[in-house]
């Protein structure tokens, strides 16, 4: 039971950093990451949160503008999807800026039904959706004043990076994808982290085939359910993987937002289970890049799509030394790291 709760959780940091409790309540955009923008200032970076409808949901997102923005001017842009049970308004809010500051204009939203974007029931998350999320970036950012439709590139993060990988197999306005710290939530979900749970699977398809029928009649059943009040420094230290105790540390603690929970409808298992972000993805036939800590545990995933994607010979997988997998969430040496890296991939294939 111990063992599955570990592993059904979802992802972030532990370790030292500088305690963010309350952010959210502080910030008036809500953003929880260091160094985030407090006000619109003329000049600099600003943040404009949006609503836009997709699949006729109300969507919730932050467009980003870099510092002397002119709608009558022609920039880049990228669009940031978040890692599995995070919102816009952590590390995708946070590599969202750190690229506007760079001269893109970025979008970072809640996936449908969860954070701040409407659908019911609560937490649904489904590969269908999750790539259709990415698809409504792409829409509503494309129409954006100043941004070139012609030059829009992709940053996936954690589970965001492996939505991210699917989305780019046939959406073809992407001119270069990029990931960070890729989680590849199909085989989690269905064969465990690091392949710990290879000999329950038709167990958890029957589990979550059952909360279907239980769905039916009004009876939704969540998977990864954590209390993040009753979390201590003792518990957490107790996790053995380190994506899932610095991901309790991040999530939990020191980066918590209201909106983000690791929990999801069980049977969304039955789609997640069954998909893979690796399937067909040789048809990406862009520059991609996948950025992983060197030491992260769940760096295997990273490699993986890296060998499967002969669709592109512009390839690189680069391994940030020393990080592992959350501290690339938040981390400077590590942002700085990433972003730098952002900054040359991105400014090659989308001048």
């Amino acid at each position: 039971m111990k063992k599955t709760l570990l592993m059904t959780m979802a992802v972030a940091s532990s370790l030292a950093f500088t305690s963010v409790a309350n952010a959210a309540e502080n910030n008036p955009f809500g953003l929880v990451y260091k160094g985030a923008v407090v006000e619109n200032v003329k000049g600099k970076v600003n943040i404009h949160p949006v609503t836009y409808t997709l699949n006729g949901l109300k969507i919730a997102a932050n467009v980003y503008t870099p510092a002397g923005y002119e709608a009558t001017k022609k920039y880049p842009a990228v669009v940031v999807a978040h890692p599995n049970g995070g919102v816009k308004e952590q590390v995708a809010g946070l590599y969202a800026q750190r690229l506007a500051e760079k001269g893109y204009i970025t979008i970072a939203a809640d996936a449908s039904y969860q954070g701040a974007s409407e659908g019911t029931p609560r937490n649904v998350d489904k590969p269908f959706y999750r790539t259709e999320d990415i698809h409504g970036m792409v829409d509503y950012i494309s129409a954006y004043p100043g941004v070139d439709a012609n030059r829009i590139g992709a940053l996936g993060i954690c589970g965001g990076g492996g939505y991210t990988l699917n989305a780019a197999k046939s959406d073809k306005r992407f001119r270069a994808v990029a990931t960070l710290s890729m989680f590849n939530s199909g085989q989690v979900r269905r064969n465990g982290y690091m392949n710990t749970q290879l000999d329950s699977i038709q167990a958890r398809l029957k589990d979550a085939s059952d909360a279907r029928i239980k769905e039916l009649a009004g009876e939704i059943g969540y998977s990864g359910n954590v209390d993040f009040d009753a979390l201590t420094d003792e518990s957490i230290s107790k996790i053995p993987t380190d994506l899932y105790r610095e991901g309790m540390m991040y999530y939990g603690k020191t980066h918590r937002h209201p909106n983000s929970t690791f929990r999801y409808t069980t049977s969304s298992l039955m789609d997640l289970m069954s998909w893979d972000a690796t399937d067909n993805i040789d048809l990406i036939n862009v520059p991609l890049l996948l950025m992983a800590g060197e030491k992260a545990d769940s760096l295997y995933m990273s490699e993986e799509a890296f060998k499967k994607a002969t669709g592109t010979t512009d390839k690189e997988l680069f391994k940030i030394p020393g990080a592992t997998h959350i501290q690339t969430y938040f981390v400077p040496e590590y942002v700085d790291q990433a972003v730098a890296k952002l900054t040359e991939f991105y400014g090659k294939n989308l001048k």
